[in-house]
Order: structure tokens, then C-alpha cells, then sequence
């Protein structure tokens, strides 16, 4: 890099935790790892993930300041990017830049960018994308190394204490039915839940607190469950944060790891010995069907298939690329897969980045596009499939009555249909707005839906319209 000295942070930034905000002359005396990133991008949570382990590793000689930049037209919300964000509980400062003018102003092309500046408030380099921790960490303690003593600042940054409220759930994601009982992923509480479908905690698997520890269900410890799905006595979980695939064995309530080693990358074809020497990056969602398990990873934008017999791991599709491409496996592309359902010989799949939903033939692994035109087409529009959008959709479920998707539409706040064999996108009417709903389960006639924002899971009946808040640990 040039050594140029960083610009001043624009005044239209809305500074989301701070007390004040945030001036670069409280940077000076330290290295500052300043990371533009989009609260919705798997790749960006990854590097945020990454700056929390490092802003705890070096301690005072490194300040970590985070720009979220939108792409959808949702995020440009304020409230909206800090509810997202918060999901993470990051210990370090974050503004908004709704109108990309820090982007523009710091020259940045693409999420994630971190622009590492000096104690003299000088750039002296940028990471561009995901990329190893260990790289990363090398550049940043070359910096510190070279860090000269000088006077404490006089004015600290303070951060602004506070978030969501104390309520049962928190931010829930994934929910799953079986034989009249409710399973919720309540994400943030680093649980999963067993409910009556009156709402009625029956099981708490997880201790509450964030880890990767397998056994009984009050000692097993998951983080950031995501999507979940059931077969027989066996639940699957989608750990997102710990980059594993787990599984409980609802009559005992142990809980075991299918897939993952606890650290990001990609997972290598081949018989699983060792379930936790294979590498996942974000696994979001898993489905079941014949035998096998499909497991969406956000992280590497590929589906992988474990033939639970034979234990056997392989690629679906997904050339691993962030993109939206029809082909046969590792030729098509997807867009940060993060909802998968299954029947017979399709998987069904919503790419968020792509504002899509993918259908796989998992016997030919043709990949073929059902809604959707590409990475920076999104929107709200019904009708036929070449001209209907959707904008950052979550999560999808088939309907079993009727050949039908239920779609979280998670940037629009609805509930979209889309009928299968050609049929159209369509909304279903809902008596009051979502809050970023991320999970769906469909059963005799009711849609079950994890209002993730809201902290809530909503009981939605098709027949008559009328949509009810389930009560869970209340």
C-alpha cells in the first residue's frame, strides 16, 4: 500500500453501539482493523468471527472498528442491519453506511474488505474476502510489531450497552415437527428446544451457553443452531457455528457430531471415519431423504450428500463459487445456501445471496433454477417465475397436502407459494407483518413459522387465515 493517511469517518454514518461516534484520531497508537461487511454475507460473519478472536488475542494494541454496507433494499433500515448484527454480540464497534459513502471514500469493491491501518492512522494494507484467520493474524501482528509507545487517548470509545429484549427465545431459526412435538433451534440461546405444540418446554437440549461439546442434553453445548430436521428418533442440526452437522437421539436426548472439526473450510469427498476431522464452512441447513443427508453449507456455497449407511460424504453441486448457475453439480453455483427441503429425488434449496430458490435432481445433480435471475436481482413481484422476485429468502418448506413451496421471504417480511410443476410465485395475505422470519415447517394445513426478529414462532392457519403467537416458555 502507499502509506496514505485513512480519510475521516463520513458524518452520515449511523454509529449502532457507540456512545458517540467514532473519530479517527481515537485510533491513533494502535492498529486498526476496519472491516467493511454486509450483515446478511456468510463470508462476512466468518471474517467478523475471525476480528473477535484477534481483537481478544492482542488486546489493547488493536482496535476493530465494522462498517456494514447493504446490498438489499431491507438493510438500509438502521434498526434492521443492528438487529442482524447482533446476532453475533460483537465487543467492538459498528456503524451503518446506508448510503455506501465510507465504501466509496476507502475505495472498497467487495464484502468483506478489511483495511489495516497503522498507529499513525495510516493504510498499510487491505484483506479482501474470507480467507485463513492465520493469514489475517500475521499481517496484523506485522503492524502491532511495529507500533511505537506513546500517551494513552484521552478519549476512549465507548460502547452502548443494551440489545434485545430478555425474552424466551432469541432469534429463532429452524423448526421441525414429529408425531405432535415442536422442535425449535433457538439460535442465540445455543439450544434446541422440544415443545408440545402449545408451546409447553418439555426437553432443553444444550446447556444455554455457547460450545461444542457432545453427550447428555443438559452437558451438550451447540452454537448458533441453525436449520434442523427429523427422521424417526434422530434430529439433525444444522451447528452453524461450531461449522457442524450434530444430531440428537430423541429417546435418550444425547447428542453426538455427524459432521465437523469446529473450524471453517471445505469438506473433503470420501468414507467419514472421524466424524469431527471433516472440515464444514457454515453449514445453515440440513434435509433428510433415502438414507441420505443433505447439508447446505453458506460458507462454501455448495450442497454436500452423506449416505447415512455407508457413510459416505460427497458433492452434490456447487462449484463453490458465489453465484447463481444452472448446471450438473460442481458446474452450477449458488449464492449462500441456507434452506433445504427434500422429497424423493429433488432437494429443494433457497440461496439468499441470490434471492432464489434452486431445485436439485439428486440422481443426475442437474441444478436447475425455479425463481431468481442472479446475485443483484431481488425485489417483491409475483406472478410468473421469469418476472417474480423475492429478496434474501431464508428458508422453505413443502407443503405435504398440496405440490407447493412455502417460502420465508426474510427481506420482504412475507410468506410466499410457489406451486411446483410451473406454477407461480405468489403471497400469502398475512393478517400482520413478519420480523425476518428464517424457519418454516408445514403440517396439516399450518404453517409453522420461526419469526426470527421477533423472537417468536407463529402458528399460521392456511384454512382460515388466522395466524397465532405460540406461547414457548412463557
Amino acid at each position: 500500500m502507499d502509506h496514505t493517511p485513512a480519510p475521516e469517518f463520513p458524518a452520515s454514518l449511523d454509529w449502532l453501539n457507540t456512545t458517540e461516534p467514532v473519530r479517527m484520531a481515537q485510533l491513533r497508537g494502535k492498529v486498526c482493523a476496519l472491516a467493511f461487511i454486509n450483515a446478511g454475507s456468510a463470508w462476512s460473519t466468518q471474517r467478523l468471527n475471525d476480528l473477535a478472536h484477534l481483537h481478544a488475542r492482542h488486546g489493547e494494541r488493536l482496535n476493530v472498528i465494522a462498517v456494514h454496507v447493504p446490498k438489499f433494499e431491507h438493510e438500509r433500515d438502521a434498526r434492521r442491519a443492528g438487529r442482524r448484527l447482533r446476532r453475533q454480540k460483537f465487543e467492538f464497534p459498528v456503524a451503518h453506511d446506508a448510503d455506501w459513502v465510507a465504501w466509496q471514500q476507502f475505495g472498497i469493491e467487495a464484502w468483506p474488505t478489511v483495511v489495516l491501518i497503522d498507529g499513525d492512522g495510516r493504510i498499510r494494507d487491505r484483506v479482501v474476502g474470507e480467507g485463513p484467520i492465520r493469514e489475517l493474524d500475521m499481517r496484523v501482528s506485522e503492524l502491532i510489531a511495529g507500533l511505537v509507545p506513546r500517551s494513552r487517548n484521552t478519549r476512549p470509545i465507548e460502547l452502548r450497552r443494551g440489545g434485545e429484549p430478555g425474552l424466551p427465545l432469541r432469534f429463532p431459526v429452524g423448526i421441525a415437527l414429529s408425531g405432535g412435538y415442536l422442535y425449535v433451534a433457538d439460535s442465540n440461546h445455543h439450544r434446541v428446544l422440544e415443545c408440545d405444540q402449545g408451546g409447553r418446554v418439555l426437553r432443553q437440549f444444550g446447556s444455554g451457553g455457547p460450545g461444542f461439546i457432545d453427550g447428555p442434553m443438559e452437558l451438550a453445548a451447540f452454537n448458533r443452531p441453525h436449520g434442523i430436521a427429523i427422521e424417526r428418533d434422530a434430529l439433525y442440526i444444522a451447528d452453524s457455528g461450531n461449522h457442524a452437522v450434530r444430531r440428537i437421539q430423541l429417546r435418550t436426548g444425547d447428542v453426538d457430531t455427524v459432521l465437523g472439526a469446529g473450524r471453517p473450510g471445505t469438506a473433503q469427498p470420501g468414507v467419514v471415519g472421524d466424524p469431527r476431522a471433516v472440515i464444514l464452512d457454515q453449514p445453515r441447513a440440513v434435509a433428510l431423504a433415502g438414507g441420505h443427508l443433505y447439508v447446505a453449507c453458506a460458507g462454501d456455497n455448495r450442497v454436500w450428500d452423506l449416505d447415512l449407511g455407508q457413510r459416505e460424504l460427497s458433492l452434490l453441486a456447487g462449484s463453490g463459487e458465489l453465484d447463481v448457475v444452472d448446471g450438473i453439480g460442481e458446474l452450477a453455483a449458488f449464492a449462500e445456501p441456507v434452506g433445504l427441503t427434500a422429497v424423493q429425488q429433488v432437494v429443494y434449496v433457497t440461496d439468499a445471496a441470490g434471492s432464489a430458490i434452486r431445485s436439485i435432481n439428486v440422481r443426475t445433480r442437474q441444478v436447475q433454477t425455479l425463481v431468481g435471475q442472479g446475485v443483484w436481482e431481488f425485489g417483491r413481484a409475483d406472478g410468473e417465475r421469469v418476472d417474480a422476485r423475492l429478496q434474501q429468502p431464508q428458508a422453505l418448506a413443502l407443503d405435504p397436502d398440496s405440490p407447493r413451496l412455502w417460502i420465508a421471504d426474510s427481506g420482504n417480511d412475507v410468506l410466499r407459494m410457489l406451486r411446483l410443476g410451473g406454477g407461480e410465485l405468489a403471497t400469502f395475505e398475512l393478517p400482520r407483518p413478519l420480523h425476518g422470519p428464517s424457519g418454516l415447517a408445514v403440517a396439516d394445513g399450518v404453517v409453522w413459522i420461526a419469526d426470527t426478529d421477533a423472537h417468536a414462532v407463529l402458528r399460521l392457519d392456511t384454512r382460515d387465515g388466522t395466524m397465532s403467537h405460540v406461547p414457548i416458555g412463557e
